[in-house]
């Protein structure tokens, strides 16, 4: 990890936003730019690595005056946001994503109808690469649900895989404990395979767009 580190650091291109980064981000981002394959989890939001800049920027909008944030503070969250997105259609070595989501976390109208539509479109052409899987879980299951957000990240060389989440004081942890891993590991695997199949998402978002008003 301290290797990654270092080689995190000398692809500084988040360096300018170190500032509005919340604390163990910058950490994060180091670890996600090494990672080859990530699995994600968000039980409320559309996950960052699928959003579109307007949905993003609206949901910081949202949270400005409860966080009392700047327009300064959302104009470089949302272009990290979007720098990281980078990975899933880089020419070399695209970053391999599976994500879920939960169908509450779709169908909350961040912004207006337009920027879900916008939304909904991305997620599709996202899914359709063929180095993405994401999977919708329905909001009637029965089974196992995770109440937190994480991201596990598959790292190459050897190293050690990282799990990610994030706590109520916007601070963000990262661990790469053999226990944390395996723990989050089954969260992730239960959570897949209580979620509708990946070839079933493009139906589901056509659905939704149709829905929204």
């Amino acid at each position: 990890l301290l290797r990654i580190q270092r080689d995190g650091a000398s692809q500084d291109w988040w360096t300018p936003f170190r500032s509005t980064m919340p604390s163990g981000m910058p950490r994060f981002v180091g670890i996600a730019t090494a990672a080859r394959e990530t699995w994600a989890f968000h039980p409320a939001l559309v996950l960052g690595l699928l959003q579109t800049e307007a949905y993003a920027h609206a949901l910081y909008e949202l949270a400005k005056p409860i966080e009392e944030t700047t327009s300064e503070f959302i104009e470089k969250n949302v272009r990290v946001r979007l720098r990281r997105k980078e990975a899933l259609t880089r020419d070399e070595e695209p970053l391999r994503l599976r994500a879920v989501l939960y169908e509450p976390a779709l169908r909350y109208v961040v912004g207006d109808p337009g920027v879900m539509r916008e939304q909904y479109e991305e997620i599709a052409r996202l899914a359709s690469l063929p180095n993405v899987s994401v999977q919708v879980l329905p909001q009637t299951l029965r089974g196992y649900l995770s109440v937190h957000d994480f991201t596990i990240l598959h790292l190459d060389d050897g190293m050690p895989t990282s799990v990610q989440v994030d706590n109520a004081w916007s601070a963000t942890s990262v661990s790469d404990k053999p226990r944390e891993v395996g723990r989050f590991t089954r969260k992730f695997n239960a959570l897949t395979a209580s979620a509708l199949p990946p070839e079933d998402t493009p139906a589901f978002l056509q659905q939704l767009t149709r829905e929204i008003t």
